[in-house]
């Protein structure tokens, strides 16, 4: 048990090293800067001013023109480093940041020793004006803890997190918030104006912090979950839809017989309604995998991109996309015959899977449970790209590997996704009908 006395001494100890961090911080704002380094010349220069005229401003007289003499520079001698100091704390210190350590230890988010992470910096994103940046020094709290904490913290502080990770070293945490009065429309609607302009990246919604997308050349497969009616299938179509905009080859399985795709989708795109055809498809795909191997090693070059640049004859992308993968996977109550060709459409799968992104060819996948059962290890774990709508605690941790989605997205919310990397936003709504 720690007694009155420890905690006084901790209690101390936490208060100076709290002057101390902050005239650290406000010395390296000072400093850092050009006109923060002519800033502290010139108020060298006053100081010195300041001790030349001392008399002139205190004038000794009488007696004791000695003592008052020398009681003077005393005085002086402690009056600017006093208000040096001050004011490099001051500096260093963010406006409302005993505000927040307080915030922080009324919700108990403090380490063994009782101390809360101290604000070192506060300041907007030069790219959207709508984000703070706030900077901790953590006082040994893991990042692992924040985002274990995070809805607490959003709450203490009154923000909307947008992302939290670690600074230049591991005591160091970094938040990307908006104010808490901020919140995320229940409906946006899309518009060709928000097509990316930058080589196959994937616009797929607004969150908090503004649009949010993903790059398929870089992250190249997609695996988007979430319950009925969540709104995974009118995403996974804004998604092809981006790709046919981008000039991709889209192939969609879809075993109910492509009614759930307007008549425009047939004409873009190729429509896989039987195991047959799509075994043949995939198989084709594959195959043209090899080609590209082989065109991209004669070229010397190590993906599509750096290829596209110097070719005459550029290649496409391919995407191949399953609005249900569990209709395609489920081997659930199948004859012997029956699984092997499951087993067949899963190696091809799987080839895609390891080796399409150097290669443009990727794989989209939307189902309500991917689970082991549906999805095997080696199709998933080179799935990098995971987003989670509406969903219990057991389908979130099945998509995100954590139930972040059943905890921040309301059971009543249709297109508000969160993706594995934290984010939280609204997908846009299209007209399906034009492609």
């Amino acid at each position: 048990m720690i007694d009155n006395n420890d905690k006084s001494s901790l209690h101390n100890r936490w208060n100076m090293r709290i002057l101390g961090i902050y005239f650290s911080n406000g010395l390296k704002r000072i400093f850092g800067k050009n006109s923060g380094r002519v800033i502290a010349i010139i108020y060298l220069a006053f100081c010195l001013i300041f001790w030349e005229c001392r008399y002139s401003i205190w004038q000794p007289y009488g007696y004791f023109q000695n003592l008052q003499k020398f009681m003077t520079s005393v005085l002086v001698l402690i009056l600017i480093p006093s208000v040096t100091f001050a004011l490099t704390f001051l500096i260093g210190m963010p406006f409302g940041s005993i505000g927040v350590s307080n915030n922080l230890h009324r919700i108990g988010f403090v380490n063994s020793a009782g101390e809360a992470p101290l604000l070192l910096s506060k300041s907007v994103d030069k790219s959207n004006d709508r984000v703070m940046i706030l900077k901790f020094k953590t006082f040994g709290i893991p990042l692992s803890e924040w985002t274990d904490n995070q809805d607490r913290i959003e709450s203490a502080l009154n923000i909307h997190i947008d992302e939290m990770r670690e600074g230049d070293d591991c005591r160091v945490v970094i938040i990307r918030c908006v104010d808490g009065e901020n919140r995320l429309s229940d409906y946006i609607e899309w518009s060709e104006n928000l097509l990316s302009d930058e080589n196959f990246e994937i616009v797929l919604g607004e969150g908090y912090s503004g649009r949010v997308s993903v790059n398929i050349a870089k992250i190249p497969h997609m695996l988007i979950g979430g319950s009925t009616g969540s709104g995974k299938s009118v995403l996974l179509k804004l998604v092809l839809m981006q790709c046919v905009k981008k000039d991709a080859k889209v192939y969609i399985a879809d075993f109910k017989g492509g009614v759930d795709f307007p008549p425009i989708w047939h004409i873009k795109c190729s429509l896989l309604t039987d195991e047959k055809t799509l075994y043949k498809v995939l198989v084709s795909i594959t195959d043209e995998l090899q080609n590209r191997k082989q065109i991209l090693r004669t070229a010397g070059v190590a993906n599509i991109d750096e290829y596209n640049r110097n070719a005459e004859k550029k290649l496409y992308r391919i995407v191949f996309a399953c609005d249900e993968i569990a209709e395609v996977l489920d081997k659930t109550g199948l004859s012997k015959q029956q699984k092997d060709e499951i087993l067949k459409i899963e190696s091809e799968l799987s080839i895609i899977a390891r080796q399409g992104r150097a290669f443009g060819i990727h794989l989209v996948f939307a189902t309500q449970r991917p689970d082991a059962a549906i999805l095997n290890g080696q199709i998933r774990n080179n799935i990098d790209t995971r987003i989670c709508g509406r969903a219990d605690n057991v389908l979130s941790q099945i998509i995100l590997d954590n139930t972040d989605a059943s905890d921040k997205i309301a059971k009543s919310s249709q297109g508000r996704f969160l993706t594995n990397s934290g984010k939280i936003f609204q997908a846009y709504w299209f007209d399906e009908n034009i492609l």
